[in-house]
């Protein structure tokens, strides 16, 4: 029964979908070295936004061990969060494989104003890893119409009494930190330092540097490559301290001291040498005077899982050995030193880069457009020798109204293979991914040794206590319990019927208390609203006690957003510009943008509890009123439809009453009730009959009425045997619109066709032969336009691809 209530799908994956990934995931569930973590990316169509649009997303969950599409969780929520941490949007998105999709309307209705947001994105299941398994993403939302003055940064005037403060405001204008690889500095052991400067508000900037000792006699000099990051290497000499001079480009200065020096210790390094991964311990002689020949042990680890342990027996001060590659994982992995007694010395995170038998392919049929003019995608996954690498790809096609692209943002290469596995925030972490980039494994290596691992999540896995833990949802859950009115004591077998209601779908469900009365109704799929009947009976069938239900909606986690200052960088003065102009041009108002249009229809008559009736009838209150009471009215207008007879009707026991009876929804658990209902205040009556009626009622016939009292002018009896509530199921997600000149829409076209997101397609899969194509029509808009591509492999491998285009008359 539960399986003919189940959402309706815009998207099927499809047969050849789930042959090609089907094997993957076998493979990825026999895996169970580590806890089944999900990890959770969303690529959005852009990350800038005008009030009055909409924002379009695609879901990944992958497992985190292996990055592969982990078909764990149905349910996402995915959360917009305003700058003063307030949710003022959230769907329940389904997930199906791994895969989902939806969309936010940035309207004023949904109190959306011009600001910094946070989009969230978590499982119920990853509740139990905390914050770090919680995707986020900052996105920007504008108001193209609102006055010039709210895009540019204001400068207060310094108050006398503040100028005394400015020389420790300079001296605090950035800071530097210094970061020993392995984690500390020993004398007479050649050590590399890695550092990153920021300024106040945690910003990189780039520094030059020299580090002198405690007899200010120079030792090297530094200066940042990439972010403020960079690295030196010296030789720490006994009885010696050290400190940096720095100076940024402004000239400003500052003094920094490095950490004190060891006497004795270990240390790790990594170096790439000629394609080979080469891991070292080095030591000084006092160290292995002390302890000769000492047995130590490298651990490697990758996502929590150890891929290589290996003991190596130091009888010199430095010893290496190569890391092997068809051991090693790409993305991040923790090396740590540990000594006899299991003791950890030295550790360093470290990235490694594989090359994968994959050629995906991103190309358009032109390299320039006629405005309006049809353009076609071309998109193909397939291995070197030609043949298909199964994938899943979300597709997005931008204006990138006059404003160039480094392709810097994060995404879903950047996210996976390290934003993930690292501590804090990356600043531009596309950077690290750009192929066209010689530099980006340096400086990628630059940013491990200077912002720290995620080493606290991966070491103190917790054992989850399945009582209490956060469960795995497949789907939505209502459950409860049943007790005696006006006491705690629990029913224990008696029957309830669950009834739900929507627009499209109908089901009914049954459950049974346990001997601690509490019954449940596991793993509903529904989409948007629904209504919910539920009653219950005990084992002789008559309505007895008081249904006490759980909470239904998931409370959300609790939101920590930092405060801070947000100044609009010039990029963005850049696009409220140009999009102004560009509005203005082909007439787009704000009226036109930013209110939603409501389509109004008239309603047909329909009880969310049972459909649509067989038989409705209008009272009429003069005729009511001419009758004793409302049985006799019943009598007189029924007759030919059902039969309505006063002694059966007075019965005691509602199961001897020839149907069932609904009054204001509620249903009716004797005559005494229905003799209750005055003919004068009597609006509508609905016959409904069925085997759905008999299933959900007890019996074939129902007679709904409905009376006044349901607007306030009678007080209405709530029976506790029953509930009757609106649910919110799973976000059907809208179908992005794109003009066909052949099915023109006037209403529609007049806008989209300056549109800033020109296409949105979330799911994008190659046939068999490796290739697939969209078509879309472009804007008006003379303009250079960016495809992106993102998605993954059925072999956990993240893609992302950009091109670009012009559209120009």
């Amino acid at each position: 029964m539960q399986k003919d209530f189940i959402c309706n799908k815009k998207y099927v994956l499809g047969l050849l979908w789930v042959v090609f990934f089907l094997p993957f995931w076998i493979k990825a569930q026999d895996k169970k070295s580590i806890l089944d973590i999900e990890k959770i990316y969303l690529h959005t169509d852009r990350s800038t936004y005008f009030v009055g649009e909409d924002l379009w997303y695609k879901a990944y969950n992958v497992r985190a061990s292996n990055n592969l599409l982990f078909d764990n969780s149905n349910i996402l929520y995915v959360e917009l969060i305003s700058s003063d941490a307030k949710i003022i949007a959230r769907n329940k998105t389904n997930l199906e494989m791994g895969l989902g999709h939806g969309d936010f309307a940035l309207q004023d209705s949904l109190g959306v104003k011009p600001g910094k947001y946070q989009l969230r994105a978590y499982t119920n299941w990853n509740r139990n890893f905390g914050e770090d398994f919680v995707f986020k993403k900052d996105i920007e939302i504008i108001d193209v119409f609102d006055s010039k003055e709210n895009t540019k940064v204001t400068q207060k005037p310094v108050l006398e009494s503040q100028k005394s403060n400015r020389e420790v405001a300079k001296q605090n204008a950035f800071k530097v930190e210094f970061f020993p690889e392995g984690g500390s500095l020993i004398e007479n052991v050649s050590s590399v330092v890695g550092f990153k400067a920021v300024d106040r508000n945690g910003k990189p900037i780039e520094i030059i540097g020299e580090l002198l000792d405690s007899n200010n006699e120079l030792v090297t000099t530094f200066e940042s490559v990439h972010d403020g990051m960079g690295k030196f290497q010296f030789v720490p000499m006994e009885s010696k301290k050290y400190y940096a001079k720095i100076k940024t480009s402004t000239g400003t200065e500052i003094r920094q001291e490095l950490p004190n020096v060891l006497q004795q210790g270990y240390l790790l390094n990594f170096r790439t040498i000629k394609g080979r991964n080469v891991i070292s311990i080095n030591t000084n002689q006092a160290t292995l005077l002390q302890n000769p020949n000492t047995q130590l042990t490298v651990v490697c680890k990758a996502k929590g899982n150890s891929y290589l342990e290996t003991a190596q027996t130091l009888t010199e001060t430095s010893l290496s050995f190569e890391l092997p590659k068809d051991k090693t994982p790409e993305g991040i992995s923790q090396i740590t030193l540990f000594d006899k007694t299991n003791r950890p010395h030295s550790e360093r995170l470290i990235y490694i880069e594989k090359e994968h038998d994959l050629e995906v392919e991103l190309s358009t049929d032109n390299d320039t457009y006629e405005p309006n003019e049809k353009a076609i995608v071309y998109v193909s996954s397939k291995s070197k020798e030609g043949l298909l690498k199964s994938a899943s790809f979300s597709l997005s096609v931008t204006d990138m109204n006059g404003v160039e692209d480094a392709n810097f943002d994060s995404n879903i290469s950047s996210y996976f293979l390290m934003e993930s596995d690292i501590k804090g925030k990356v600043n531009h972490p596309g950077y690290y991914f750009d192929t066209n980039n010689p530099k980006r494994l340096e400086h990628l290596d630059n940013l491990l040794l200077t912002q720290g691992w995620r080493d606290f999540v991966w070491k103190s896995m917790p054992k989850l206590d399945e009582k209490n833990c956060f469960k795995v949802e497949k789907g939505i859950t209502i459950s409860g319990r049943v007790k005696q009115v006006f006491a705690d004591t629990p029913l224990v077998n008696n029957n309830l019927t669950l009834a739900l209601m929507s627009k499209k779908n109908h089901g009914i469900f049954n459950a049974t208390t346990d001997a601690t009365g509490r019954f449940q109704f596991e793993n509903l799929l529904f989409s948007d609203k629904a209504n919910m009947y539920l009653n219950n009976v005990n084992e002789k069938g008559k309505f007895r006690g008081e249904i006490v239900l759980d909470s239904i909606e998931r409370t959300p986690m609790f939101v920590r957003l930092k405060k801070e200052i947000i100044l609009l960088p010039e990029t963005t003065h850049s696009v409220v510009k140009n999009v102004s102009k560009k509005y203005i041009a082909f007439g787009i108002k704000p009226e036109n943008m930013l209110k939603e249009v409501e389509v109004k229809a008239k309603k047909n008559k329909i009880n969310p509890f049972y459909g649509v009736p067989d038989y409705s009838y209008k009272v009429n209150k003069i005729e009511a009123n001419k009758f004793y009471n409302f049985v006799d009215y019943l009598e007189q207008e029924l007759r030919g439809v059902v039969s309505v007879n006063y002694d059966s009707i007075v019965a005691k026991d509602a199961s001897k009453m020839p149907f069932a009876v609904l009054i204001d929804g509620f249903q009716a658990v004797s005559g005494d009730q229905l003799l209750s209902v005055s003919p004068d205040e009597a609006l509508r009556i609905e016959v409904v009959s069925g085997i759905h009626i008999r299933e959900l009622y007890g019996k074939l016939t129902l007679v709904s009425i409905f009376t006044s009292a349901k607007d306030g002018q009678r007080k209405k009896i709530v029976p506790v045997y029953a509930v009757n509530k609106e649910l919110e199921g799973f976000y059907t997600a809208r179908t992005f619109y794109s003009p066909d000149p052949e099915k023109p829409n006037p209403e529609l076209d007049k806008n989209v066709g300056v549109r800033n997101t020109i296409y949105w397609n979330p799911y994008v899969h190659p046939d068999k032969s490796g290739n697939t194509n969209v078509n879309f029509y472009n804007t008006k808009v003379e303009t250079k336009v960016k495809v992106a591509l993102e998605g993954i492999t059925g072999s956990g491998i993240p893609v992302v691809k950009n091109i670009y285009y012009n559209i120009k008359k």
